[in-house]
């Protein structure tokens, strides 16, 4: 079976397109040049589909820094050792992943693919209101009245195999799966080389999810600034 995986670079998506692999599925990856501070994550999602087996790997460019109101898009900075994680935070991009559903949505049509694999999840993220489980379920009621191939009785299911599962049990089943995450690359704020900050939310919760597996973080981080 084909599937469409949405694909960042990241930990959760890397272990989403493990999770595809192991379900017998010929994955295509795509990811996206949105106009997001952090594009080095590009170059690691090319690593991550060569290495997990992907049969295709395309990059869409749309540019979300038209709109930016959001950390990632615009010139604001990246909050950094928030003291709690519940709002919603200013790297929220607006509808992103609407977005970036849309397009997997078409690209699933034009292949013939039965599945879309996504990384979203409810649990240790960052407060995004488009990580739920409420606007997975609204976005497949959309899939299933908006495509030619559900209409006719072939649906794309959106599948979100981490959606219920805490970082700790992702790195876990991803390490199972044989997910490399030295590949992988999880900070809204890294430099130029690739090396993360350590201290955004997407940094802290990575690390506390290592911690948490009893895994060894591989994660490499820039040297602390002095204070």
């Amino acid at each position: 079976m084909k599937a469409v995986v949405l694909l960042s670079g990241g930990l959760d998506s890397a272990t989403a397109l493990a999770v595809a692999r192991a379900a017998g599925c010929t994955s295509y990856c795509m990811s996206f040049a949105y106009g997001q501070r952090h594009s080095i994550e590009l170059e690691r999602a090319a690593q991550v589909a060569h290495k997990l087996g992907a049969a295709e790997h395309r990059v869409v460019t749309i540019d979300l820094r038209a709109f930016g109101a959001s950390a990632l898009t615009a010139d604001i900075p990246v909050p950094k050792d928030r003291p709690e994680m519940e709002s919603i935070p200013i790297t929220y991009v607006p509808a992103r992943n609407t977005i970036f559903l849309a397009f997997a949505l078409g690209w699933a049509e034009v292949l013939g693919a039965r599945a879309i694999y996504l990384g979203i999840n409810a649990l240790d993220y960052s407060g995004y209101p488009d990580c739920r489980p409420e606007y997975l379920r609204a976005y497949q009621s959309l899939a299933d009245l908006a495509t030619r191939q559900a209409v006719e009785g072939d649906r794309v299911e959106l599948r979100a195999p981490l959606l219920h599962l805490s970082k700790a049990e992702i790195i876990s089943l991803g390490t199972e799966l044989g997910v490399d995450y030295t590949t992988t690359l999880s900070c809204y704020d890294p430099d130029a080389a690739g090396l993360a900050c350590g201290h955004c939310d997407s940094c802290r919760l990575r690390a506390r999810g290592f911690e948490a597996a009893g895994i060894p973080d591989p994660t490499q981080y820039r040297p602390s600034e002095p204070s």
